[in-house]
């Protein structure tokens, strides 16, 4: 047996996680969203401004189909493709929709067979970059870059009926605005100005973008997820 304690914060305690009561436009489609950094789910429960709680569970993961995105095999575009899928986007102009069919009609996986999903969080500040890729504005190296350095955080999303039988409730504690608000906004607002910093090096030549991937490269070259070039500009 292969346990797992995760922590999911939130304004109340959920003792018995219901999946019919998550939201179907979350990161991976409807769940529930947990993490194994107490801290971070501490820093979420008070992500409004408000006083919360942070629900610890223990999760039975023996018999559970697992996709980790931040595992070999997979990139940043199977991630962006997944939000590209659940979450709502506002779609602008023809690049961004055109851009979107091809992320998802390429980069998207089947996830109807797994119980968990592994991936980052798209907090705002994740969310603002996958949307200036799909716009053309941010090159792939800038958006990893930028994923890398933010460290907001890894989730552990169960997707499946399954996955919610092996889950038991341990225990709730109340988590102080005071000082987790804090640490949640400082967070943030570190991956937004290191995301700003490295883009500014961008514009300003100091980093040269002849060998940069944009959306429209990978569409017109009609790149794949084992490309060379995208895993090139990854490995970096």
């Amino acid at each position: 047996m292969s346990n797992l304690t995760i922590y999911h914060g939130s304004d109340h305690i959920i003792e018995k996680p219901d999946i019919n009561k998550g939201k179907k436009y979350n990161d991976y489609g409807q769940g529930f969203y947990c993490t194994e950094d107490l801290e971070l789910a501490k820093e979420w429960a008070c992500k409004t401004g408000q006083e919360g709680f942070v629900n610890e569970y223990e999760l039975n993961t023996a018999d559970l189909a697992i996709l980790n995105l931040n595992s070999n095999g997979y990139t940043i575009l199977n991630w962006i493709a997944l939000l590209l899928k659940y979450r709502t986007f506002t779609l602008d102009n023809e690049i961004q929709r055109e851009a979107r069919d091809y992320i998802i009609n390429n980069f998207s996986i089947d996830t109807t067979n797994y119980d968990i999903i592994i991936g980052y969080r798209a907090d705002d500040s994740y969310f603002s970059f996958a949307e200036s890729f799909i716009s053309n504005t941010l090159p792939l190296s800038t958006l990893n870059k930028a994923l890398r350095l933010g460290n907001l955080g890894e989730q552990v999303a169960l997707v499946s009926e399954k996955a919610f039988n092996n889950i038991s409730f341990n225990n709730s504690e109340m988590v102080d605005k005071k000082i987790y608000y804090s640490k949640f906004t400082k967070r943030d607002l570190k991956a937004r100005e290191d995301y700003k910093q490295y883009r500014n090096s961008l514009v300003h030549g100091q980093i040269s973008i002849t060998d940069e991937i944009f959306v429209l490269d990978i569409i017109r070259q009609e790149m794949k997820n084992d490309d060379p070039r995208i895993q090139r500009i990854i490995s970096k």
